[in-house]
């Protein structure tokens, strides 16, 4: 039976320079109504967190969370997925640095320009400004990190940083970390603290 991981699967072969048909019959078979553009899976760990939060199944409703594997990827799916291709709805969450390729992908592609969203500096960022250093520390022990932690903190490079900018670093030293974490810290953010770029994005779903 055909799911949104399907399409997701289809439309990344496809910008990859496989078949479209797959993902057209599958786009249109769910169908899907709009897909959110993220940089990379960390992104779309905790978008799924926060509307699972909510109670929402973006799935069912027809939204696909789709990370590109990179934010210069994004000219691409948005060729294919918007007015000029499927002509779904695009969405997405991006970090400031790579605010220039979503805003020349979208124009491109003849997408509303305004349709995404922004991180200060990364979503990581957003969080653990949300919920605070010490939290974040908590959470850190609670996954069993904290001599990681610990240990990364002692390397002569951490001398001199922010608290806040160790965790962010933390967050990315090990693969598949800051996907556990996006999750990890946004089901732990009180209802009233969620980053207003995540908070924009659940919103104009």
């Amino acid at each position: 039976m055909a799911d949104m991981g399907s399409f997701q699967e289809a439309v990344t072969a496809w910008a990859a320079g496989g078949p479209g048909d797959p993902a057209r019959e599958l786009a249109a078979r769910l169908p899907v109504r709009a897909v959110v553009l993220l940089e990379g899976l960390s992104d779309a760990a905790a978008v799924s967190a926060l509307a699972a939060r909510r109670g929402r199944d973006l799935a069912a409703e027809g939204i696909c969370v789709l990370p590109m594997g990179g934010a210069m990827s994004v000219g691409r799916f948005a060729r294919l997925l918007g007015p000029a291709g499927l002509d779904l709805r695009l969405t997405g969450l991006c970090d400031e640095a790579e605010r220039r390729y979503y805003d020349r992908a979208f124009g491109q592609a003849g997408a509303a320009q305004q349709g995404f969203f922004v991180c200060a500096a990364d979503l990581e960022d957003e969080l653990i400004r949300a919920l605070g250093v010490t939290r974040v520390a908590e959470l850190v022990r609670a996954e069993g990190d904290l001599r990681a932690l610990q240990t990364f903190l002692r390397q002569p490079a951490q001398q001199g940083r922010t608290s806040q900018q160790q965790l962010r670093r933390f967050l990315g030293t090990k693969k598949g970390r800051k996907i556990r974490y996006g999750r990890v810290l946004v089901e732990a953010l009180d209802p009233d603290r969620v980053p207003a770029p995540l908070d924009g994005l659940l919103a104009g779903l």
